[in-house]
């Protein structure tokens, strides 16, 4: 079974994945008019333009800060330093690079998961691949083998993985047994998942933008305090990621081992056409209610998570100068050490807690997209509810105790088969996309505020719920 599964993640991640998520990310960027530059301004504007969703949904803010909290996770802390230190100073304009095509991959599924979304139990808003596989696509079996796989991986496993990372933070920091890291972590998660989506949105509103806004203000804190350093810095990135500088990390490879790993990190940062950020953007009531506004929502999560948090990283260990190939520190140790080089003994504390709040946050985000999976499946009842949230806090609880590397991999091989599905999804309704990007855009060139009828588009009417989008 092992071998089975380090087969089909090297098929996954090795082949598929790598080039299918940057060839798709092209494909929308140049059939949408490269939509993520020439609208940048308008993911701002169905972002701040709505602070409240309706009864039967949750506000674009909150859809954002949910996504968010899923793609912020401690891979933007140990993930970061790995793409340096195996991939030298270029991996991060690589990062940038897929960030930015990824941003039109997240526009074009967010907008197919408003577009045929559906009221669950309770009237709350639902939606997402599965449910445009099954009513876009016609083929209801396959979005059940998104969802199982999605549950699989980022309901229980990831989250597994998550408490890890926090158990062991804080045991290195201050000496805090693991036992206790994970029931404290599961008896928190617990109280926000048991309020379900809407409760997971109140929380973060608020913990998601805060905890964002104090590691960007650190790290410019670091490039105003090593101005001078600033522009050597910026030419090490770009002469690294074309070979025309001396990588100063990077322990294999040059430019090969800077875009592959800037290219990974990239991917698997920012989650854009992995299929999980639209299981939450179906949730939203976007505002202009038109489903593009939700996919401008949800391109500039990719913009945030990428280009500011993982960059703001980057430019603290470049600007410490703890970055040696070859050393063996790596990951959040090496994070740790470019901290305590430009805050002192504070720097170790300040990246435990760091990871407590981008891991915990990224529970609770992973869990919301897995109670989407479930509605799907037909067990969003409160039984299946309840099954559900008992299993992700006993992983919770298990994972800050385990070493969680073997069951990882099996997570890693089943969000590499929804990834594949989700893609094939999307580049098979991307007329539908294409369609709505135009019909947004032209009624904004009007000067008017977008809405959408589906009966002025016969041709998408086909499992779009009528009463939604009448």
């Amino acid at each position: 079974m092992t071998a089975l599964i380090g087969f089909l993640n090297t098929i996954f991640w090795g082949y598929i994945l790598i080039y299918g998520l940057l060839a798709v990310g092209a494909y929308f960027t140049l059939r949408l008019g490269f939509v993520q530059f020439r609208h940048f301004a308008e993911m701002f504007r169905c972002v701040t333009g709505s602070s409240a969703g309706d009864k039967n949904g949750i506000s674009p803010f909150q859809a954002l800060t949910i996504s968010l909290a899923s793609r912020v996770g401690t891979g933007n802390i140990a993930g970061v330093a790995v793409a340096l230190y195996l991939g030298g100073a270029g991996a991060i304009f690589w990062m940038w690079m897929v960030a930015l095509v990824g941003m039109a991959t997240a526009y074009a599924e967010s907008s197919l998961a408003q577009l045929y979304k559906t009221h669950g139990p309770g009237g709350l808003y639902r939606g997402g691949p599965a449910f445009y596989i099954s009513k876009g696509l016609g083929l209801p079996w396959l979005g059940a083998v998104f969802s199982v796989c999605l549950i699989l991986s980022f309901g229980l496993v990831f989250n597994a993985v998550q408490a890890n990372s926090i158990a062991d933070a804080f045991q290195g920091a201050f000496g805090v047994p693991k036992w206790l890291v994970g029931i404290i972590i599961a008896t928190v998660a617990g109280v926000v998942i048991f309020g379900g989506i809407r409760k997971i949105a109140s929380v973060a509103e608020v913990v998601v933008p805060f905890m964002a806004g104090i590691y960007l203000l650190l790290a410019i804190w670091v490039i105003l305090t090593n101005l001078g350093a600033v522009p050597g810095v910026i030419a090490q990135i770009f002469g690294s990621a074309f070979g025309l500088t001396e990588a100063a990390g990077g322990i294999t490879g040059g430019i090969a081992a800077a875009a592959l790993n800037g290219i990974k990190r990239g991917l698997f940062s920012n989650e854009a056409g992995m299929g999980s950020a639209p299981n939450i953007a179906a949730v939203a009531m976007p505002d202009p209610h038109h489903p593009s506004s939700q996919g401008f929502v949800q391109a500039l999560g990719v913009f945030i998570d990428t280009l500011l948090v993982c960059t703001a990283t980057a430019v603290m260990i470049l600007l410490s100068g703890v970055l040696e190939p070859g050393s063996g520190v790596t990951g959040t140790q090496l994070t740790q050490a470019a901290l305590v080089h430009h805050f002192g003994v504070a720097g170790g504390w300040f990246v435990a807690i760091a990871i407590l709040f981008f891991a915990f946050t990224s529970i609770i985000g992973n869990y919301a997209y897995a109670e989407n999976a479930m509605v799907f499946l037909g067990q969003g009842n409160t039984a299946g509810l309840t099954v559900l949230r008992v299993a992700a806090l006993a992983m919770v609880i298990w994972g800050a105790l385990q070493t969680v590397a073997t069951v990882f991999d099996f997570a890693d091989a089943s969000m590499g088969l929804m990834a594949t599905i989700n893609l094939v999804a999307i580049v098979a309704l991307s007329g539908t996309v294409s369609a709505l990007t135009a019909d947004y855009l032209r009624q904004r060139k009007t000067g008017a505020l977008p809405k959408f009828h589906i009966a002025e588009h016969p041709e998408m009417a086909p499992g779009v719920n009528a009463e939604i989008w009448k």
